[in-house]
């Protein structure tokens, strides 16, 4: 479903699905520029460039800044598949999810919105920067609220993310300031159902 390497492997960013400005008014036209430009794609090429590190050591047998590089690339590469489904999150009319979705999330969580002061607090509350995310586990067949720090820490194995909230400062401050919950709630009114709902029923099979 995520494009996220060209055709030659490399990583690469798909071009937004939206114009700059088609999250307006809850998300600005320069917020997602720069958000984009100098946050997404740049992590693109930090992940490459740790890859390219690592397949030098090999080649050398010097693995001295493997932690290093190691590390890179869980911070790096996650942060491009995260912003890769954060963008197609988004540009939708909000509401709420029909469907198995629903009934998924009613089970689980007990209601719609349960579930979603439960993601929002999430999110609100990552420590630093991060995510707040919904996620499917295909192995225990669970919906799961988890936060996750940076773009790595705090999740847990074999969790398909459906929708990501991002709560690095980049992503909001422009418009909210230190308002990080004002902000989740608006973009509540933009969250493309039809996508999380595209993502869960993959997840199923």
């Amino acid at each position: 479903m995520d494009k996220l390497t060209n055709t030659s492997g490399k990583y690469a960013a798909a071009p937004l699905p939206f114009a700059y400005n088609a999250l307006e008014p809850v998300i600005d036209a320069k917020t997602v520029e720069l958000h984009y430009t100098f946050h997404h794609l740049p992590a693109v090429a930090a992940a490459n460039k740790a890859e390219e590190a690592l397949a030098k050591a090999r080649e050398s047998g010097d693995f001295s800044l493997v932690k290093h590089h190691e590390k890179e690339l869980a911070f790096q590469l996650s942060s491009h598949i995260l912003h890769t489904i954060y963008w197609t999150n988004l540009s939708g009319k909000g509401g709420e999810p029909t469907g198995d979705l629903a009934k998924a999330i009613t089970a689980e969580f007990g209601s719609h919105d349960k579930f979603k002061a439960h993601i929002i607090a999430a999110a609100t509350s990552v420590e630093a920067a991060g995510w707040g995310v919904l996620g499917y586990h295909p192995v225990t067949k669970k919906l799961m609220i988890l936060q996750c720090e940076n773009h790595h820490k705090l999740t847990a194995w074999g969790v398909q993310p459906l929708l990501l909230l991002d709560v690095f400062e980049h992503a909001y401050y422009l418009k909210y300031q230190n308002q990080r919950g004002e902000y989740l709630n608006n973009l509540f009114k933009i969250i493309n159902w039809d996508n999380v709902t595209e993502r869960f029923n993959a997840a199923q099979h």
